[in-house]
């Protein structure tokens, strides 16, 4: 029998338990800040836009895709700066008292997510560019940092508000908060048990997750396909269309074609490589969960390249398996945060041969071809 549900505070986004909201203070800045945050951080358990957001009160916050950015009039003032790394950027410590800006821009996600928006949004891209030099590295221990330089949304406006507005109390009080945060969950870090969350030491020994190590017997690699997105402002939740997977050590393979498969469009059908695909060839929901689950071990880690595609499962399946994220190792290589095409580029390899015909078989290939990959490196002590 499963237990209950936890009890999650929605303002902070963490269990109840572990709810910081009272550490926060309310800070009346002068700098308005205006925080871009990329649709898949909005949810996200350890986002700290939340904490800038709850802590300041000139604080907006814009939630949506690189596309939506791109298209929206966003609502930024005409001697705003952009907090983002330039060869043009203005030192903060520089901005003469009489020159500071009503308004600071900060782009909150994943630095892939970030580069995508600054890059494809004009009203973005044409800011002034505003330079920090951390003294220290970031404090940021729960979540995977291209370098140890990098810094989480709070600690970078922290920074900058401290600079173009030194006389405003409270600011340090923000990264209060924050180190209880992080504070809060690596203590938790011992009671738990698995391996879905994984956390930086910055150590060299940090840079493999454990599971990589478990029995490639219970190593199962997947990848799924969604429908397309339905347009700006329909809201739905994805589920898989095209499912397969493989386990390592066998080389045993799954391989499912949901309903909905058949009723795309031609056009995506297409891309998917599934125009042979019939009626007669998919399966339901229902027999989708019941085979996979028989396929799944529950002693089973799935191993997938995004975590987009462990939540596909979760939206058609409603479980949650031991998941090992592949990208989440790649933030600790040369590779940076790429696509799986650029990831495997960077590497030198080649992706296996592909036992099917789909675009999601040609996909899975390359990730079991990382996971073994990532895998070999583990077990030779390779920390670099």
């Amino acid at each position: 029998m499963k237990g209950k549900p936890r009890q999650r505070c929605y303002v902070c986004f963490r269990p109840r338990e572990l709810c910081f909201c009272d550490s926060i203070p309310r800070i009346g800045n002068s700098t308005r800040v205006l925080i871009l945050q990329h649709v898949a951080e909005r949810f996200h358990p350890f986002n700290t836009a939340r904490i800038v957001r709850s802590g300041l009160r000139r604080c907006e916050v814009m939630v949506g895709h690189n596309r939506d950015f791109a298209t929206a009039s966003l609502p930024i003032q005409p001697d705003a700066v952009l907090l983002y790394p330039s060869d043009r950027s203005i030192p903060a410590a520089e901005i003469p008292r009489t020159a500071r800006p009503s308004q600071l821009v900060v782009v909150d996600g994943t630095w892939h997510q970030a580069k995508t928006i600054v890059r494809d949004c004009r009203q973005v891209r044409v800011l002034p560019r505003l330079e920090l030099t951390p003294s220290r590295p970031g404090r940021y221990r729960i979540r995977r940092e291209p370098n140890s330089q990098s810094l989480s949304t709070v600690e970078a406006t922290v920074q900058a508000l401290s600079l173009l507005e030194p006389e405003t109390q409270g600011l340090a009080q923000l990264l209060d908060a924050f180190e209880v945060m992080v504070t809060g969950q690596m203590t938790r870090r011992g009671e738990v048990q698995g391996t879905r969350q994984k956390f930086r030491t910055g150590g060299p020994n940090d840079v493999y997750p454990r599971a990589l190590l478990w029995p490639a017997s219970q190593l199962v690699v997947a990848y799924g396909e969604t429908t397309p997105k339905l347009g700006a402002g329909v809201l739905s939740t994805p589920r898989p269309v095209n499912w397969v997977a493989q386990r390592l050590a066998t080389g045993d393979r799954f391989e499912c074609h949901l309903e909905s498969a058949a009723r795309l469009s031609r056009t995506v059908r297409d891309h998917m490589r599934l125009a042979d695909v019939a009626v007669t060839m998919c399966s339901s929901t229902h027999e989708f969960r019941r085979d996979w689950r028989q396929f799944l071990k529950p002693d089973d880690v799935l191993v997938v390249y995004h975590a987009r595609t462990a939540q596909l499962l979760q939206h058609a399946c409603g479980d949650q398996p031991r998941t090992l994220v592949l990208k989440s190792i790649c933030g600790k290589t040369p590779a940076g945060s790429g696509s799986l095409d650029e990831v495997l580029r960077v590497h030198g390899l080649l992706p296996a041969s592909r036992w099917g015909p789909t675009r999601a078989h040609q996909r899975l290939a390359m990730a079991v071809t990382l996971a073994e990959f990532f895998r070999k490196r583990a077990s030779a002590g390779d920390r670099g």
